[in-house]
């Protein structure tokens, strides 16, 4: 019964991850028949070039910076949306209808809203009085609104797990605490955000793999520019294979992308896991 799963993942996740590795030792330019073993020249280049610099620390921006903000709006929808008050699933259902929506089509629908010209953030700058301004023109500020944005998309995916984990929690444990004098604030110290950890440990780590991994989002806002100033590690290998035709360090990037986001997981896996024991 394991066999037709088996064949599945050796046909498109085994046999891709070492295809990429052997392009890896290449100087190959992802069209043509012929290509060089060049060893591991891709992969020292990995250490010297400036465009991967910026890439790696847009990365950790992206995939930390995002996993932050997720979980910390999340929480707080999910506290809000577990009292009862009118329109509580109406609001629930526009929290997380971004999160259905694809990232591409999510990219560029921001994009329709930043943009310099005719863009609506600056239509309704300019019916204000105020000067337009090239949202995505200043590279540090284009990072953090699109990791902003990544964020906004998925605070729907934290409020739901969090909102799972909430309604989990015995009621008895908050009644005997309030019993006890506990405000609010203690309670959730106390109480809740503890019996959150194996919760958040899930959220928190679902969005860091997302945010480490970003792609969709920075093609369609930004292309990697101004220059190569909002470029992920994804969106590079996107732009040495296609447009450098560089495929060997495309793939080189790509596997050390692989190798960033499994090492990355595992620490922050482990941290989390070391908190629910502590908690437990």
């Amino acid at each position: 019964m394991y066999v037709p799963a088996l064949c599945l993942f050796l046909l498109f996740v085994a046999y891709p991850l070492l295809s990429g590795i052997h392009i890896s030792f290449t100087n190959w330019n992802g069209y043509s028949q012929k290509y060089t073993y060049i060893g591991l020249e891709n992969y020292s280049k990995l250490f010297t070039d400036v465009r991967m610099k910026k890439a790696l620390l847009n990365t950790f921006v992206y995939g930390f910076g995002s996993a932050i903000l997720q979980n910390l709006f999340g929480i707080l929808y999910a506290l809000l949306l577990n009292m009862k008050f009118r329109s509580r699933i109406l609001v629930r259902t526009v929290v997380y209808m971004p999160v259905i929506v694809a990232q591409l089509i999510m990219g560029y629908i921001w994009y329709f809203l930043v943009q310099y010209d005719g863009g609506a953030m600056n239509d309704a700058l300019q019916l204000l009085g105020f000067a337009p301004v090239d949202w995505m023109a200043e590279g540090t500020r284009a990072v953090w609104m699109i990791t902003g944005i990544n964020a906004f998309q998925y605070i729907g995916t934290s409020m739901i797990i969090y909102l799972a984990g909430i309604q989990g929690i015995p009621q008895s444990l908050q009644e005997a605490a309030t019993i006890d004098g506990a405000n609010a604030w203690n309670r959730f110290r106390h109480i809740t955000l503890p019996l959150l950890i194996p919760a958040v440990t899930t959220s928190f780590m679902l969005n860091l793999i997302g945010g480490l991994e970003l792609f969709a989002i920075v093609i369609s806002l930004t292309s990697g520019g101004p220059g190569f100033e909002t470029h992920s590690m994804s969106s590079l290998i996107n732009y040495f294979y296609f447009e450098n035709q560089n495929a060997g360090f495309a793939a080189a990037i790509g596997f050390a992308t692989f190798v960033l986001v499994i090492t990355i997981s595992y620490i922050m896996l482990k941290i989390f896991r070391k908190r629910e024991v502590e908690y437990g």
